[in-house]
């Protein structure tokens, strides 16, 4: 396991990230902050793994919606935010979301932040969330209806399949 320790000090007027050891032994002047558990490579391997289409989840979805025998398309680029499926006759669209990528909520247990780098990852993922609402309004507002189905709704397939339903059957 590869951790690097450093303490955020108040130095020359600016804050500076120093070796945990340079900086000090009782904490006096500084805030210590765990970085990372992997090296960078090993970092970049496992974020490469990640995937914006085709994941599990969005996967368990389109079997579920086509095992009710509806029909549709993938991934349209022409519409706000590239929804994963397109009903274009019915003017409907399905997007699934992972709860930790798109902020779900404070009540799921898959919405957690993660333990380093938060000021890189909470920009990032608070945007995913604005770009996500602004999307839905997009479609909205072009009159198409949405549906957002998000990763811990997937425990329940039966639920899942009447919520579904109902939304593609509604006129």
């Amino acid at each position: 396991m590869w951790l690097q320790v450093a303490c955020l000090t108040y130095a020359a007027n600016r804050w500076m990230l120093v070796n945990h050891k340079e900086c000090c032994s009782s904490m006096a002047g500084g805030v210590e902050i765990a970085m990372d558990t992997l090296t960078p490579s090993e970092r970049s391997a496992r974020m490469a793994r990640v995937r914006s289409k085709d994941t599990k989840p969005e996967w368990t979805v389109r079997r579920i919606v086509h095992r009710l025998g509806f029909r549709y398309r993938l991934h349209d680029g022409r519409l706000p935010g590239r929804p994963d499926m397109v009903f274009p006759s019915r003017r409907k669209v399905i997007f699934v979301h992972g709860c930790f990528w798109h902020r779900h909520g404070s009540r799921c247990v898959l919405t957690r932040l993660p333990k380093s780098k938060l000021e890189f990852w909470r920009p990032k993922l608070e945007q995913n969330h604005r770009r996500d609402r602004k999307n839905v309004g997009l479609l909205r507002a072009a009159g198409w209806d949405v549906l957002v189905v998000w990763e811990c709704e997937l425990q329940d397939a039966t639920s899942l399949a009447d919520r579904v339903t109902g939304f593609l059957e509604a006129a």
